[in-house]
């Protein structure tokens, strides 16, 4: 039996023209002498829907459109398995289904067993839950069939499992020849590594060959990495699709031709930079695109953060969307000039100068009756800020492009960043990049684009550019300090006293940081959403009170 991964890139909502891809899909899989092929979970409507499910137009669609699936796809030899938002039952709630369709019907039908609830996930909320596992008979083969989360908690693996069942082991206790997870498993640091391996102890455990085909590409603020697999039953890697990008991979089960070298197992935690940057890029185009945007302008400062959003901007939409602009104020240096306009033409993209010196002294003017007496303070640096986000979204509105904030996580995290100023736009590319991990960034960027940023971007201490000689080490620690701080915080979710003491810093010092992220997190709920790259952005997956005192 020949199996085709088939990962691709849906977008939320956009049934009918999801449906054509999985066919055309379908159609070169057949072509290529594929028995059976597989798609993502969810993928008649994408993933994640979230409300959209609670009303029966959108189910009843769904339905509509896997019925003309299985139709279209009748002339083919290949048999269909396919993820889908269906009704559960009675109950009038909806379920998250796979269907597999044969010679132009609809054979078999699971419901998603395990809903998850933690991280950014809150299926709970959206459907109901499967009752049991069934084993479909195909083409003298017994293949049992699971949706993401059912095969993700082998008791063998997992120090404590978060639900009283497992769906594989129950298949494998009926005795299967092939298990298939579809999935949405969303990319973060290390992820594709956990996941392989996880695959893999289950196979082997199971004595069973596995398949796992992912979805991918970006949707909001989550980043699909593809990285569709298949082991045989002692474990062993023996088909790959490509990260971040559509791919369609053949696989015969009981085949002994190997895959390529399994590296994704030598992912750390500390980081893959080069997927990171990948999972950007991706993330990125597919936000811009399919909120209906095709260009995208950037505020450059002359700052490595900039800098990065801007290489990043580039490679995804390419050179001809992106417009940087940097917009000079009364303390912005000349060689922050030249920089930004050395990214600029390094890229090919168009780049303005606007200054803002003259906006400023009309505020000034303006304000001065109300400041009488009052020395300069925050207020005069934010109204720095607030004025070169006034130009971009001015800029915005008349070029009908997408403003791409440049805000990196450590400054999102303390606060470092002003509201309705550089945090104005649509999407915050960086705002889960720790700043130490936007300098590896910016390596990884030059590698694909040389001279993209500047050494002397590099070279320079980070600085705001809101009053003289101004630097972010006036405000905070150095982010080799701040991140590890930030991400056992953020991350780990330890209290201050754990992190003094893990880290050998004093805990006043940590403590102050940890009120810093607490106090700003009314600017971060109105921040534009940002992507994420690591195991807790802020956004969908944390959540806290704004108006709270509860100290860790």
């Amino acid at each position: 039996m020949r199996v085709a991964l088939a990962q691709l890139n849906f977008t939320v909502g956009d049934l009918e023209a999801n449906t054509d891809r999985i066919l055309q899909c379908a159609r070169e899989a057949n072509d290529q002498g594929a028995d059976l092929t597989v798609f993502p979970e969810l993928s008649i409507c994408g993933y994640p829907p979230l409300d959209l499910v609670t009303t029966a137009g959108f189910r009843d669609a769904n339905e509509s459109q896997l019925r003309r699936l299985a139709r279209e796809s009748a002339s083919l030899d290949t048999a269909l398995v396919v993820g889908y938002c269906g009704e559960a039952g009675e109950s009038g709630k909806a379920a998250n289904c796979l269907a597999c369709l044969d010679q132009g019907g609809i054979v078999f039908r699971q419901s998603k067993l395990l809903l998850p609830t933690y991280d950014v996930f809150d299926e709970a909320r959206y459907f109901r839950a499967g009752e049991q596992t069934a084993v479909w008979e195909f083409r003298g083969r017994r293949i049992g069939l699971t949706i993401c989360e059912d095969a993700w908690n082998d008791k063998q693996f997992w120090e404590r499992s978060r639900y009283s069942t497992d769906p594989v082991e129950e298949l494998a206790r009926q005795g299967i020849d092939l298990l298939v997870n579809i999935s949405a498993s969303p990319y973060h640091v290390g992820r594709r590594g956990f996941r392989l391996a996880m695959f893999k102890a289950m196979a082997a455990r199971h004595h069973m060959p596995v398949a796992l085909v992912n979805q991918v590409g970006g949707n909001d603020q989550l980043i699909f990495d593809g990285s569709s697999f298949a082991v045989d039953g002692s474990g062993t890697l023996r088909a790959r699709a490509l990260s971040f990008a559509e791919d369609v991979v053949c696989w015969e089960p009981g085949s002994a031709r190997q895959a390529p070298q399994d590296t994704w197992s030598e992912e750390s935690a500390a980081g893959d930079t080069d997927a990171v940057y990948d999972a950007l890029v991706l993330g990125t185009r597919d936000y811009v695109r399919k909120c209906g945007f095709s260009k995208a302008l950037v505020g450059m400062s002359g700052g490595i953060d900039s800098a990065l959003t801007t290489v990043i901007a580039t490679e995804a939409l390419g050179p001809g969307n992106v417009t940087g602009v940097a917009m000079p104020g009364p303390y912005s240096s000349e060689g922050s000039l030249i920089d930004a306009r050395g990214t600029a033409e390094a890229m090919g993209i168009q780049f303005l100068t606007i200054g803002i010196n003259s906006a400023y002294r009309a505020f000034e003017a303006q304000l001065a009756p109300a400041f009488k007496g009052l020395a300069p303070n925050i207020a005069e640096e934010n109204l720095q800020a607030r004025l070169r986000g006034t130009t971009l979204m001015a800029l915005s509105n008349k070029f009908q492009s997408l403003v791409l904030t440049t805000g990196n996580k450590s400054e999102l995290a303390v606060g470092y960043c002003t509201i309705y100023g550089d945090m104005c736009g649509g999407l915050a590319v960086i705002s889960d990049v720790p700043k130490t991990l936007a300098y590896k960034l910016a390596r990884v960027a030059n590698e694909r684009h040389p001279g993209g940023i500047p050494q002397s971007v590099l070279d320079k201490p980070p600085s705001a550019e809101l009053r003289p000689d101004q630097k972010d080490s006036d405000s905070l620690p150095p982010y080799e300090v701040l991140d590890p701080i930030l991400r056992l915080y953020v991350e780990e979710c330890l209290s201050a006293p754990e992190i003094a003491e893990r880290l050998g810093h004093p805990l006043e010092m940590v403590r102050e940081i940890a009120r810093m992220v607490d106090r700003n997190e009314y600017k971060r709920q109105q921040a534009a959403p940002g992507l994420r790259v690591t195991s807790k952005a802020f956004g969908m997956g944390r959540r806290f009170p704004i108006a709270q005192r509860h100290v860790r």
